[in-house]
């Protein structure tokens, strides 16, 4: 008996191998994946506004790192005891200016250095919906009609909310993609949905918004923007497509569907040299979490020379990938337990 429906899943025409530059933008769900990818010793930077939803908060994001742009002091705005910025994550935010200030820009310099020796750009959309400044906001001396990427938990008045259309998402994303490949033309660029339901705005206007995002890639794609759509929001919704695979909230995957999607995303975007590589680096990974239940005995002493060797190996191999942690971790680990 068939459980689940089958989804055939085509790579793309070049595949991400071991010493290339990974850069990542978007949702909550762009971390999934970044983070795998990282835990497996890719080359990654993400996210460095933090997370994003909507395709005008990503494209400006983007273009902000190709353009080198520097935040001023005067684009910063102060609500409950705190600097923030309408353009970035709440994680940027602090009670001194200069320090939130500074903190933002640090990001802007790496991902500007990082998305010149680019290779690849990961882009996870999450909802077709914007939010703008109204009048109420100017108490925050910022422009009426300006977008943000976060609240802030700012009031609600403080915001208009729309759905972008699909020409205008189109727009955006076309600007931002050829920007992009103008800086780097061999790098590549490969597109996902988040399956995360967005039930503040309701079901249906979820739908609605995920809808003009599917329409803005089809569109796209057939004016030949070149990207790689991987379908990561059909893997949870339609092949998973179980609430047993969502977290206690019901809209958010869990680690088992989290999982299944980057064990699909390796087993089709990944190069096949980098494949065992990556299972090697697996294994350090989980040897490094492993906690014995006797610590100071000669098996114990014996596994973590094993790893120790393994690591040493694989950075002899391939010194483009960066093992000093793991090295570090076994032969500290080692020392302590002779």
């Amino acid at each position: 008996m068939q459980w689940q429906l089958p989804i055939s899943i085509k790579s793309p025409d070049k595949l991400i191998t071991y010493g290339e530059r990974i850069l990542l933008v978007g949702s909550c769900f762009t971390e999934h994946i970044g983070s795998g990818l990282e835990e497996l010793k890719f080359s990654v930077l993400q996210n460095p506004h933090g997370i994003l939803f909507g395709p005008d908060a990503v494209c400006q994001a983007i273009n902000s790192y190709i353009d080198k742009k520097k935040y001023a002091p005067e684009e910063l705005f102060f609500w409950q005891e705190s600097w923030h910025s309408w353009d970035h994550h709440s994680r940027f935010s602090n009670t001194d200016k200069e320090q939130c200030l500074l903190a933002i820009n640090r990001a802007q310099q790496q991902a500007h250095q990082f998305i010149e020796q680019a290779d690849w750009l990961i882009v996870t959309l999450g909802s077709s919906f914007c939010y703008r400044l109204t009048e109420e906001a100017e108490k925050a001396s910022h422009l009426v009609g300006q977008g943000v990427a976060n609240c802030h938990r700012a009031p609600q008045s403080w915001f208009s909310k729309e759905l972008l259309s699909v020409s205008e998402i189109v727009s955006l994303l076309k600007n931002s993609f050829l920007n992009f490949y103008r800086l780097r033309p061999q790098a590549r660029i490969v597109v996902t949905i988040s399956p995360v339901r967005h039930s503040r705005d309701g079901l249906v206007e979820n739908n609605r918004s995920k809808a003009r995002l599917f329409e803005a890639l089809q569109q796209l794609q057939e004016q030949q923007v070149p990207f790689y759509y991987f379908p990561a929001y059909e893997l949870v919704v339609d092949v998973l497509r179980d609430y047993r695979f969502y977290d206690i909230d019901l809209v958010h995957p869990n680690f088992a569907a989290t999982n299944y999607v980057l064990e699909q995303f390796k087993e089709h975007c990944l190069s096949q040299e980098s494949l065992p590589i990556a299972e090697q680096i697996k294994k350090l990974v989980m040897a490094m979490r492993h906690r014995p239940r006797q610590p100071n005995t000669q098996q114990h002493l014996q596994f973590l020379k094993q790893h120790y060797a393994l690591a040493q190996s694989l950075q002899g191999q391939f010194p483009e990938i960066d093992l000093q942690q793991e090295l570090s971790y076994f032969k500290n680990a080692t020392s302590s337990n002779a």
